[in-house]
């Protein structure tokens, strides 16, 4: 059975740090990329990261480039989403998803897979 599970969500502070895990069972990242996706109350889900299965090209939405990185070990079958200088506007709840291939995507349709989500709240 696929299954991801996200953790590292929490409280920070603004100008703060979080790295968020996404750990896959049942199917191998070596077949799958993964996206980063958050959902603020009130708003749509939206595209933050992604990272190809087959080269580990990333991909980031425009409101957290140079602040985010997206990476992965595929020995461990996780992908991290390392999150610097943190704003009040990142506050959400963060879900990864896998999709079957490379082809990069921001666009939550195209994802097959989705965990459970972890809240981020950046607040002081």
């Amino acid at each position: 059975q696929l299954q991801l599970v996200e953790s590292g969500g929490g409280l920070v502070q603004p100008g703060g740090s979080l790295r968020l895990s996404c750990a896959a069972s049942g199917f191998t990242l070596d077949y799958y990329t993964i996206g980063w996706f958050r959902q603020a109350p009130g708003k749509e889900r939206e595209g933050v990261s992604c990272i190809s299965n087959s080269d580990s090209t990333t991909y980031y939405a425009d409101s957290v480039k140079g602040r985010f990185t997206i990476s992965k070990d595929n020995a461990k079958n996780t992908v991290y989403l390392q999150m610097n200088s943190l704003k009040p506007e990142d506050t959400a709840v963060y879900y990864c998803a896998a999709r079957w291939g490379s082809f990069l995507s921001l666009q939550s349709y195209q994802y097959n897979y989705w965990g459970q989500g972890t809240q981020v709240t950046v607040s002081s």
